[in-house]
């Protein structure tokens, strides 16, 4: 795969609790990702947050870090990032969960495929 200059940023924000059928969501989005054929995704884990609900996540509290947020980021083409929204939005309504999905411009500089891991 090849993809250079004007690309989107997809960025999904959820709780690391959130779950659909016995999977997390973010998984299950990844899952999904991989499927439909985008470049890549990174699940990225934050240590403190706050959401719609306004409840404070953290690590700190060991009680509380069982929700820590997350960060699904993944690079594309633009019509391959609209095209898989409506499959985030079937995971977040299966799931009954709430999150937050943002859109931005990207610029690709250099994308290479590690050929042997291929």
């Amino acid at each position: 795969m090849h993809i250079e200059g004007e690309a989107k940023l997809l960025r999904i924000f959820l709780g690391e609790s959130d779950v659909s059928h016995h999977t997390s969501v973010y998984e299950k989005i990844v899952i999904e990702a991989r499927k439909a054929g985008l470049a890549g995704a990174t699940v990225f884990k934050g240590i403190m947050g706050f959401g719609g609900t306004s409840r404070i996540h953290t690590s700190k509290v060991l009680r509380l870090s069982e929700d820590l947020p997350l960060i699904i980021e993944i690079v594309d083409e633009e019509k391959k990032i609209q095209d898989f929204i409506p499959a985030i939005d079937k995971i977040f309504e299966e799931a009954n969960c709430g999150g937050l999905i943002t859109i931005e411009k990207a610029t690709i500089i250099k994308y290479l495929a590690d050929r042997t891991k291929l």
